[in-house]
């Protein structure tokens, strides 16, 4: 946390060079909040160690897949109520009630031993996930300056990624050595089996206790804060974050736009002048999962074995993948403000088709060995420097400050809804159409993709939020 912390101050000075010298105190304790926040959730959703033994349910993977999908059960529940309570109770709030669910969740998922508590618990944990998800992203947008706006956002693809291998590495260390000749039985009276998947629950309430304390001193948004009426203390946290000059000129854009005048909802997001926007993120948070990349990491043991691997290649090109997937995250948020957000969105779908379309060819012609691993390894690449953290950046900035909460709120389910269709659509479509043909129906929806991006995508780069809503609701 600390290395992208600093890499972050870096950014944000080499950023803020010649303009205003915004404080880097509180932008430090956002980019925190955000590590903090994801890896609490990565290590909720993560299911690792051996507790499908302890509750007698290894060879019941009906048990199993409900285990899973009850947390993702609850990130769409508190998806849908994040918008309308954010909108309600203020930004903070929510993050504060999101940290005490994951802090909550992670002890009681590895302190019951009664199979219905520890899906209570999951879900408990999935609705934190849902409210955060998109409240952090949002948090970010409403506070970060303008040329800035697109590198912070871009912190929440970049603790997803890492909140995957501090919760695989974080695991790993728990873990006691299993001998080969062990059975079920034995692993289960083992110390891994008894306590050590307990551990790796727990585990996740470190960086939730670290989410909930930060949430306390981060202030509020000023952009809903003067959405309520209350321009001295959204003026306040303006002028501590860039100066009285920031402040006035930030507030006087939101006056502009009329957003400290009138209330959101989900009446007025599905009114005409929001509607066409409104298509637009969600089709973009839908797309976000349906391009396909995060099957290959849900199912990369199954991808790597039909390109010819062994189990122990298996698990040494997943961590290839892994650490693709983290340096070009890094790349995406170098680039973010460079290249702007809509080159990104067409160079991730446009190559994605072409990668899946020479992936599933490979398929279908037996081709296997090193050559398979580069061609995931360069899915991976282009999604992380692009699709992935993108998507939240947009998401972030398009919609108006006064129905921003409401609308992140229905993007992030649908994204959600998007992420369980996808997951469990993949061993349907791989064992009725093979490897080959699924890759091909992902090449397929990368190009549509890439042609309604091309027609539809605006670019936000270098603009303010309210300048966005003048360009956008008409």
């Amino acid at each position: 946390m600390l290395l992208t912390c600093s890499i972050f101050a870096v950014s944000i000075n080499q950023s803020s060079n010649g303009m205003k010298s915004y404080n880097m105190k509180s932008f430090l304790l956002i980019v925190l909040l955000g590590i903090s926040s994801i890896s609490a959730a990565q290590n909720l959703l993560d299911l690792s160690g051996n507790w499908e033994l302890a509750f007698d349910i290894a060879d019941v993977p009906a048990m199993q897949g409900l285990a899973m999908s009850v947390a993702l059960l609850g990130c769409l529940i508190g998806a849908m109520v994040a918008g309308m309570m954010a909108d309600r109770y203020g930004r903070k709030p929510l993050l504060i009630i999101s940290a005490f669910i994951f802090l909550s969740s992670a002890y009681a998922t590895g302190a019951f031993s009664a199979f219905s508590w520890f899906l209570a618990a999951r879900f408990l944990g999935g609705i934190g996930i849902g409210i955060a998800s998109g409240l952090s992203p949002m948090y970010i947008a409403e506070v970060a300056p303008t040329s800035i706006r697109g590198k912070l956002v871009s912190l929440n693809q970049l603790t997803i990624v890492l909140g995957i291998l501090g919760a695989q590495i974080t695991n790993w260390l728990i873990a006691e050595p299993i001998p080969a000749d062990f059975s079920p039985v034995d692993i289960c009276a083992s110390w891994n089996g008894q306590m050590g998947w307990r551990w790796m629950f727990w585990a996740a309430a470190f960086p939730a206790a670290i989410f909930l304390l930060l949430a306390c001193f981060i202030p509020e948004s000023p952009r809903w804060l003067a959405m309520k009426g209350k321009e001295e203390k959204a003026w306040n946290v303006l002028s501590k974050m860039g100066g009285d000059d920031y402040a006035d000129q930030e507030l006087r854009l939101v006056e502009e736009t009329g957003s400290s005048k009138s209330e959101g909802g989900l009446r007025l997001l599905f009114s005409r002048p929001f509607r066409k926007v409104l298509v637009l993120g969600i089709i973009v948070a839908v797309f976000q999962q349906w391009c396909g990349t995060n099957v290959i990491f849900n199912y990369a043991q199954e991808i790597f074995q039909s390109a010819g691997y062994s189990l122990g290649d298996v698990l040494f090109n997943i961590v290839v993948t892994g650490v693709a997937n983290v340096v070009f995250t890094f790349v995406a948020i170098y680039t973010v403000e460079r290249l702007g957000r809509r080159a990104l969105m067409l160079f991730g779908a446009g190559g994605l088709a072409g990668i899946y379309l020479i992936l599933g060819t490979c398929y279908f012609f037996e081709v296997s060995g090193f050559f398979m691993v580069v061609l995931v390894v360069l899915a991976i690449a282009c999604y992380a420097m692009s699709l992935g953290p993108i998507t939240w950046v947009l998401l972030a900035e398009i919609f108006p400050n006064r129905v921003r909460a409401v609308a992140m709120a229905t993007c992030t389910f649908a994204l959600w809804v998007g992420s369980f269709t996808l997951t469990y659509t993949f061993p349907l479509l791989n064992n009725f159409l093979g490897s080959s043909g699924t890759f091909w129906i992902y090449a397929v929806i990368c190009a549509v993709g890439y042609l309604f991006f091309f027609r539809a995508l605006p670019e936000t780069k270098g603009k303010s939020l309210e300048a966005l809503e003048k360009d956008l609701i008409k």
